[in-house]
């Protein structure tokens, strides 16, 4: 799969997002220690090789994907209080 000519920017925001209908629950995440690849998506689910990471770098584009190994799927950005 290759880059759309032309492609435009578009935003998403930090979430999880359960797809009942595919069974799938896909996470968006912001990670900002990680110059080089800082965007991610990690889908989770009944998967054939397991969860999946795919990860993009500052200028949207593909910088690599892999294996999801933070095991099941929570938000990360939420801190206990208390």
């Amino acid at each position: 799969m290759g880059l759309k000519d032309g492609a435009e920017d578009w935003t998403i925001k930090e979430q999880i997002v359960e797809d009942l209908a595919s069974g799938l629950t896909l996470q968006f995440e912001y990670v900002p220690q990680d110059k080089g690849a800082p965007f991610r998506l990690r889908i989770f689910g009944d998967l054939p090789f397991g969860n999946r990471e795919i990860m993009f770098g500052p200028n949207g584009e593909k910088a690599g994907a892999g294996t999801a190994l933070a095991g099941s799927c929570k938000p990360t950005w939420l801190t206990n209080v208390g």
